[in-house]
Parts: structure tokens; sequence; C-alpha cells
């Protein structure tokens, strides 16, 4: 198996409030960002969303669709949500929102790959799929602050 971690912060000119909103309605993300193709309901959590079941898929600059489904393990409103990914990744998310002038956004995403192919060509692929990872999520940093009518400040 080939793992990888990423961090990535975005800092919006928005309220945290508002960053919220669009972050926890997972199953509207393909309507904004760009590289999130499907996000369907499978499972209802419950009425916070923890224990809630999410099939994805993403794509990006590489031409091949990313498949998972995440389950919604912890949910702390409005600064946090962790998930846990199985199928194409499996592994785990945590987003945390925090609020200062701006809100600061850091995501951290800690999967492995269970496609034998993506496994064979990590050796020589991991720097395609880091820089794959990163556009997806400056994009998402970009069209999440165009949905919100805000400026992305910042984005590692």
């Amino acid at each position: 198996m080939a793992h990888y971690s990423f961090l990535t912060t975005w800092i919006l000119d928005a309220p945290r409030a508002e960053v919220w909103h669009a972050i926890h309605e997972i199953e509207r993300w393909p309507d904004w960002w760009r590289g999130v193709r499907s996000v369907e309901l499978l499972e209802d959590g419950d009425a916070s969303g923890v224990g809630a079941l999410y099939a994805h898929e993403w794509r990006s600059v590489i031409p091949y669709p990313v498949r998972f489904e995440t389950r919604i393990t912890r949910i702390e409103r409005p600064r946090l949500i962790e998930a846990v990914a199985d199928g194409e990744l499996a592994g785990a998310g945590r987003w945390r929102l925090f609020d200062g002038g701006e809100t600061a956004v850091t995501y951290e995403w800690n999967v492995h790959t269970t496609r034998p192919w993506m496994n064979l060509v990590a050796p020589v692929a991991r720097p395609v799929f880091r820089w794959n990872h990163n556009v997806v999520m400056h994009q998402g940093g970009q069209c999440l602050a165009d949905l919100l009518g805000a400026r992305l400040l910042a984005v590692t």
C-alpha cells in the first residue's frame, strides 16, 4: 500500500458560519467545487450528521476518476468534521475551522491507495498524485471563496 499524508490550509475572508455551512453540506460540493464529480448520501447520520455515509467521485488533472466512501465519525459544530474513507482511497480526513478576523480552514487527509495499479506505480507517480491533490485543494479553496463572494487570502 502507498500511504499519503496531506495538509491543506485555506484562509478565507468570510465568516466561519458561512464556510462551515458550505463544507458541512457535503452533497452540494459538486455544485461549487471543480474536481468533485459527484457526492451521494448513502445512509443518513444522526441529527448532527455523525454516521452519515457518502459515495464520492473525484477527478482532476489526472484523467482517472477516484471513487471512495466516507463515513462521518465526529462533528463539533462549527469547527470540526472527521470522517473515515474506504474504497480506492482508505484512511481518514479531518476538517478544522478557526475563527479570527478571517476563517482559517485546515484539511488533513491521511490515506492509502487500495488499487493494485496505484500501489504499483506509487514509487514514480507519488509526486504526480501529490501535485494532483494540491491542484484539487487549491481549486476547492478558490471555488469556495467564489461561492461565498469572498476572497481566498491564502492556500497552502
